[in-house]
């Protein structure tokens, strides 16, 4: 078991979803309710990416443990990643994130954040919320994605002509 499980295990379980694994609330969280705690690995390179890893800023990135490594993408998200300003960055950087609910919760409900990815990380969304962008990327990159794939569908729909 991660050292945070024993924590928020009353809290949140990991289950399956459709699309793989996802964390669910086992109690109700009240709107800014701090539902847990994201810890894990940190890792010091630019260029370092997986499945799960969240940016601290910088060069700094979170491999997260379970349960929250398990956060699935919603465009209507019913939780938000924090962390605490502990003053200056360069000399007391984080080393854990922050879930928090940006809305009333129920017990037996999937916890979502969204993930806000740069353009040219987007890739199609299957969170079938009712505001779904159709792609997981930051809402201030949609426009550009959406224009690319059009010229890309145009493209490819020409070159068959």
């Amino acid at each position: 078991m991660s050292r945070s499980w024993h924590v928020w295990q009353n809290r949140v379980r990991v289950a399956e979803t459709p699309l793989g694994k996802g964390v669910f609330a086992l109690r109700r969280f009240r709107k800014e309710q701090v539902v847990g705690v994201v810890q894990g690995k940190v890792v010091e390179d630019a260029d370092y990416g997986s499945l799960y890893c969240m940016d601290l800023g910088g060069i700094r990135s979170l491999e997260p443990i379970e349960p929250f490594r398990y956060m699935n993408h919603s465009c209507d998200p019913n939780c938000e990643l924090f962390n605490w300003d502990y003053g200056d960055q360069d000399t007391n950087p984080p080393t854990q994130l922050f879930v928090a609910a940006l809305r009333t919760i129920q017990p037996g409900e999937e916890i979502t954040i969204d993930y806000a990815w740069d353009a040219s990380a987007a890739i199609p969304c299957l969170c079938q919320s009712q505001h779904c962008r159709g792609w997981i990327v930051d809402p201030i990159y949609l426009e550009e994605v959406r224009s690319y794939h059009q010229q890309l569908n145009t493209a490819l729909v020409s070159g068959r002509s």
